[in-house]
This record gives structure tokens, sequence and C-alpha cells, in this order.
């Protein structure tokens, strides 16, 4: 199979972009004239890949048996291409799931300990229809992820973020947060609450 190259580059600079780009066995380039370079596909068929170039090929259909006896599923039972398809598309189903409000704040949080970003989610989701104004739905929100706080110093640092605009995401820094203090995490694990809120409630 062969293909005419032009160029109004140099025959020498064909050539070598040529080879650089086809490095095969399979591939000759050869000079054709001074503005043309020919170039050659031969198949092999004892290669990795001796994929038929021309599907009209009377070879080609012996080519795709081959395939098929490869992968063949007769010597299989019922009960193993059953298990087999369960697990296939349990696997597809996985990969087109929405992501749940844990994984999207694991994505987004993800300097935050996981135990308290799932503390988070879970009463969010409870609160998700709550009529509480959302300065109490955020302190409900952290009580279990910030045991040590009393409820009324996490009502003050949560009265900023409550009265924000709705919709408006809290800046939240990537910080670690081993590093934070106890009030700087107070703070942050406020905000990612405001932030799961916003999620459920939209």
């Amino acid at each position: 199979m062969a293909h005419e190259a032009s160029s109004s580059n140099s025959l020498e600079m064909q050539q070598a972009l040529l080879n650089a780009l086809l490095d095969s066995e399979a591939v000759t380039v050869q000079p054709d004239n001074a503005d043309t370079v020919k170039v050659e596909v031969a198949e092999i068929p004892d290669s990795a890949i001796a994929y038929p170039w021309n599907p009209a090929d009377p070879e080609c259909d012996s080519f795709f048996n081959a395939l098929d006896q490869k992968f063949s599923i007769d010597s299989l039972s019922d009960a193993e291409i059953s298990d087999r398809a369960d697990t296939f598309f349990a696997h597809l189903d996985s990969l087109f799931a929405a992501p749940t409000l844990e994984t999207s704040l694991a994505q987004k949080f993800a300097t935050v300990p996981q135990s308290i970003l799932n503390a988070i989610a879970r009463q969010a989701q409870k609160l998700a229809d709550s009529s509480a104004n959302l300065a109490d739905q955020l302190v409900l929100c952290v009580q279990e992820a910030l045991p040590q706080w009393a409820e009324e110093d996490l009502q003050v640092l949560a009265r900023p973020l409550a009265y924000s605009m709705r919709g408006e995401e809290p800046a939240v820094k990537s910080t670690d947060w081993s590093r934070l203090s106890e009030t700087e995490q107070a703070k942050l694990t406020l905000a990612i609450a405001r932030y799961a809120l916003n999620e459920v409630q939209d």
C-alpha cells in the first residue's frame, strides 16, 4: 500500500520526520523524486498486531474468527457468565453513579479527616428539609464532629456564615488540618457544613 507525501521542506527533513512517525519494520520510506516521498506499508502476518489493512481481503474473516476463538464464552457455565455480567454492570453503575456527599466533600476538602467529613455529611442529609435557621443547622451539622465545643461557642462562630448570602460558597483555604488551631478547625468545619447544606438543599 503506497501513499504519496509532498512538502516544501527538504527531502531529508521529510524522510527524518516520516521515519520518526512511522518507526516500524513494516514501513519503508523512499525518495520518489525531488518533491515527493514514497511510503510503503507492508503486512507482517506474524507480527504482534497482524491486523488486515483491507477489510475486504478474504483473509479478514479468518483474522476475526481467530480473535473470536480466543474470547469464546462457550467454555463458561451459565452461572459463570451471569456472575461476570453482574460484576461488569455493577462496575459500570459505579462509574456513572452520581457522587455521594461524602465523596464530594472528600474531594473538595482532602486535608480534613474523613471521619469529620462523614459526620458533617450525615447531619447535613438529615437537615435537608429542616425549618431551623441556618446558624442552628450549621451547629447541628458540626456538633458530632466537634464534641469538645460548647453549643453557644459554635453559634458565635456560625453566625458570620449563616448571614452570608445564600448559595455563596464559603472561602476555604486548602490547609493542612493538623496545623490549624482548634478555633481555625472549628471555623473550617462550619464552612464545610455550610457547603454541605448548600449541596443537599439545592
